[in-house]
C-alpha cells in the first residue's frame, strides 16, 4: 500500500475512527489527538501492515491502544477516577445509557462501544480487539444484561 492509497483509506473512516475514541474518552479534544496519533502510528507502521483488506481492523486497533494509553494516564493523574465528574460543555455525558456504558468492566465496554457506537460488525470486532468472535458474542450478551439490569434500576424512582 502507498501513501496516497493510506491517505485516501484513512480519509473515508475518519468520522468512525474519531467516534470510536470520543465514546472512549469522552472528550472531544483528547478525541483528536488519539486519532491523529493512531494515524502517525499507522503510517510509521504501515510495512507491517500484510494484508490491505484489513487496513481498518488493524488501525482502529492502533486506535484502541491509543485510547487505552489515554485512559491509563489519566488513571495515573487523577487516581482510580479515569473520567471527569464537573459538567460543562461535555455535560451530555451524564446521560443514564453513557454513565451505565462507563461502568461496563473494560472489555465489555470495548465490545459496545464497538458493536453498536462504530458499527463494526462481529468478525471486525473480534478482529480489532484480537479475540474469538464467539468470545465477541459472550461479552456482548453480558454487557447487554448488564445495562438492561443498570438501567431497569435507575428507572425505578
Amino acid at each position: 500500500m502507498d501513501h496516497e492509497e493510506f491517505a485516501a483509506r484513512t480519509q473515508a473512516i475518519r468520522a468512525r475512527l474519531y467516534r470510536t475514541a470520543y465514546l472512549y474518552l469522552g472528550c472531544e479534544a483528547d478525541a483528536l489527538e488519539a486519532v491523529d496519533e493512531a494515524v502517525y502510528q499507522a503510517l510509521r507502521g504501515l510495512k507491517k501492515l500484510r494484508q490491505p483488506a484489513f487496513f481498518e481492523t488493524w488501525l482502529m486497533r492502533i486506535l484502541l491502544n491509543q485510547c487505552h494509553r489515554e485512559l491509563r494516564r489519566r488513571r495515573r493523574l487523577a487516581g482510580e477516577e479515569s473520567l471527569p465528574e464537573s459538567a460543562g460543555p461535555d455535560a451530555y455525558d451524564g446521560l443514564p445509557l453513557r454513565e451505565a456504558i462507563r461502568r461496563l468492566p473494560e472489555e465489555l465496554q470495548q465490545v459496545v462501544i464497538l458493536r453498536f457506537f462504530t458499527g463494526c460488525t462481529q468478525a471486525e470486532t473480534a478482529d480489532a480487539l484480537g479475540i474469538p468472535q464467539g468470545t465477541v458474542a459472550t461479552r456482548q450478551r453480558r454487557a447487554l444484561a448488564l445495562l438492561r439490569l443498570e438501567l431497569g434500576e435507575e428507572e425505578t424512582p
